[in-house]
């Protein structure tokens, strides 16, 4: 292959802004950007910042090769800095200021000298000949731990043969910095950091399930999933949902599960322990209301047609429970027992009688009942008919012809 061909196939897979000593056997700290390439390649490049005040403004970046390279088999994953003690050291940044608003506090307090944290000056630091530094190198097939400034490689480890590594994150679990790895067959590895010794290697998802074109049992693909996913067709990738796995601090993780939804993980057993108290509703639950009461002509006149039945109409549930006894005979002072019984059946008979006259006169009440509701109701179908008979006659008449 030549030189040519060589940087075009090349491309930048991750960038690190970090204050380090990038050349080598050099004590002094620098501004650097390490860049990671798709060929393996690690390019150290040096940044001269202007100091703080007026010349930031006027003055420009000088930006320049270090000449550091180092190469790794595959293409660059992760790069991160560790001090002499392996506490992980935080990329280099600036927090955006508002000026004016600075001004107007700058008038009304003490002027006091301060360096901003973006403009790192050129340290030098006093090591005695020992390297303070150490730089986590991952690839898609190994990871190197390379001590600066001396730049020598003190570990190494081969992280697959015939897999190869998705995404890598160097995260802190437990107050010690880790290296997390998910391999394209479905593992999640964890090292120790600067050592690189294995410590968990665990089965989590195969990378061919993290895919928007996998077929269902049924062997039909999804058709909202593969609308998404038109470009993966033209593209021939089917891992774009591995694209977008993440591995965060305290041993947290997320990836994009489908179109509209994020799967959340961890690999931290305390975080698993309480994760129950953590879970939160969606919704409150509340109880459905009882459905109100339908109405004897809401019923019969609002809710189509309906069977009707006497004892709800006249029942116990509409006109009540009734009595158990018609009357009751309190015998009184000096009246002899035939009296008495004679009294009691002469009111019995009448009772009776009453009793059997309120029946009839309850079965005539059903009996016109029934017969004003089938006139109703064929009153109701003449209208009905009529009304339609009107429609058809006058539908296709304009309204001069009327």
């Amino acid at each position: 292959m030549s030189s040519l061909d060589n940087i075009t196939s090349e491309a930048i897979q991750c960038l690190a802004f970090i204050d380090c000593m990038s050349r080598r056997n050099d004590y002094s700290v620098w501004p650097t950007l390490w860049v990671g390439t798709s060929l393996g390649s690690i390019l150290v490049i040096s940044i001269k910042l202007p100091v703080a005040g007026d010349a930031r403004k006027s003055e420009p970046v000088l930006v320049s090769p270090s000449g550091t390279i180092f190469r790794l088999k595959g293409s660059i994953l992760a790069m991160s800095f560790l001090d002499c003690n392996g506490i992980l050291i935080p990329g280099s940044n600036e927090p955006w200021k508002d000026e004016s608003r600075e001004q107007k506090a700058s008038l009304t307090e003490t002027p006091t000298k301060s360096l901003s944290a973006g403009q790192s000056p050129t340290q030098s630091v006093d090591s005695g000949n020992t390297d303070r530094q150490f730089a986590v190198l991952v690839s898609e097939k190994q990871s190197r731990v390379v001590a600066l400034p001396s730049q020598t490689c003190i570990y190494k480890q081969q992280l697959c043969e015939s897999a190869f590594v998705v995404k890598a994150n160097v995260t802190t679990i437990k107050d010690a910095v880790c290296l997390v790895c998910y391999m394209s067959n479905g593992h999640l590895t964890i090292y120790s950091l600067p050592s690189l010794k294995l410590l968990i290697d665990v089965d989590f998802v195969p990378l061919s399930d993290l895919s928007f074109q996998r077929s269902r049992k049924s062997g039909i693909v999804d058709p909202i999933l593969s609308i998404w996913g038109q470009q993966l067709f033209v593209n021939e990738d089917t891992n774009q949902i591995a694209k977008t796995f993440c591995l965060s601090s305290f041993g947290h993780g997320m990836y994009l599960c489908s179109p509209s939804e994020m799967q959340k993980f961890t690999i931290s057993a305390d975080f698993c322990q309480i994760m129950d108290s953590m879970l939160g509703e969606l919704y409150l639950e509340t109880e459905m209301p009882e459905k109100p009461k339908e109405g004897f002509f809401t019923g019969l006149f609002g809710g189509g047609v309906r069977n009707l039945d006497r004892e709800e109409l006249f029942g116990e549930s509409t006109s009540g429970k009734g009595a158990k006894s018609v009357a009751k005979v309190i015998p009184g002072p000096g009246s002899t027992q035939m009296d008495h019984l004679g009294m009691r059946a002469s009111t019995i008979g009448g009772e009776i009688a009453k009793t059997r006259m309120m029946l009839v006169e309850r079965g005539d009440k059903l009996g016109q009942l029934e017969d004003r509701t089938g006139k109703m109701m064929s009153d109701a179908e003449n209208f009905s008919s009529t009304a339609h008979q009107l429609m058809l006659k006058y539908k296709d008449k304009k309204w001069y012809q009327l």
